[in-house]
């Protein structure tokens, strides 16, 4: 009978060990995917900031060029602000429909990678 309850209570601790561990692994699990999502998210907006830069400069270049080919220096301005609100319309229009599931499907993919 005594050996019996010394079983039991060496099941129960080894139980309460492999929960225990079960746990830690699960929060070192979360912390990588975490701190994996975290330095994406940190790469992503530093591409973008550095995008955005590029893109300003660039459609300034365009703008002054433009306006220079054709005489007319607010011309061109008006021309690549145009050109850009033809993208943003663009982009409004499909965000919904095949940019927001391509971004839910590429974050989904990440957080269960």
């Amino acid at each position: 009978m005594e050996e019996l309850k010394s079983k039991a209570e060496n099941l129960a601790e080894h139980a309460g060990d492999y929960f225990e561990t079960h746990f830690k692994l699960a929060v070192l699990n979360a912390t990588d995917k975490a701190t994996g999502l975290a330095s994406q998210g940190v790469t992503v907006a530093l591409l973008t900031v550095l995008s955005l830069f590029v893109l300003l400069f660039s459609g300034l270049g365009l703008s002054w060029w433009i306006g220079n080919a054709i005489n007319n220096i607010v011309g061109g301005f008006f021309i690549v602000a145009g050109v850009y609100g033809l993208l943003i319309a663009i982009l409004l229009l499909f965000r919904k429909k095949h940019i927001a599931p391509l971004i839910r499907n590429f974050l989904i993919a990440r957080i269960y990678e």
